[in-house]
């Protein structure tokens, strides 16, 4: 693997030589993987979503708050994924499984 550093962090990035060597996943882990790239892609949506919301002074705010609605907003998108979603798991899973027979 090849360390690539950008100016929004290091990122792993798989040479040539080393792809496919693992060979073909199941459809049980790539489906895992499409649900979990949807709940990723919803997560960033609800964060922006939630990021111009103001809070109570008297009884909310602060970094504890932001903390606590960025790990909330995660648990929303797993939850949304797993029970069907927008779509994009599905678009994504028949992708990846495509890419595979290639």
């Amino acid at each position: 693997m090849t360390d690539i550093n950008n100016t929004s962090g290091n990122f792993l990035v798989q040479n040539q030589t080393t792809q496919g060597k693992s060979g073909p996943q199941s459809p049980d882990k790539v489906r895992a993987a499409a649900e979990e790239f949807e709940a990723f892609f919803l997560s960033q949506f609800l964060n922006s979503m939630s990021a111009g919301v103001e809070t109570n002074d008297t009884f909310g705010g602060g970094e504890s708050e932001k903390i606590f609605r960025s790990m909330l907003n995660d648990e929303y998108s797993k939850s949304m994924s797993r029970q069907g979603g927008v779509g994009i798991a599905d678009v994504v899973y028949r992708e990846m499984l495509a890419l595979q027979e290639i």
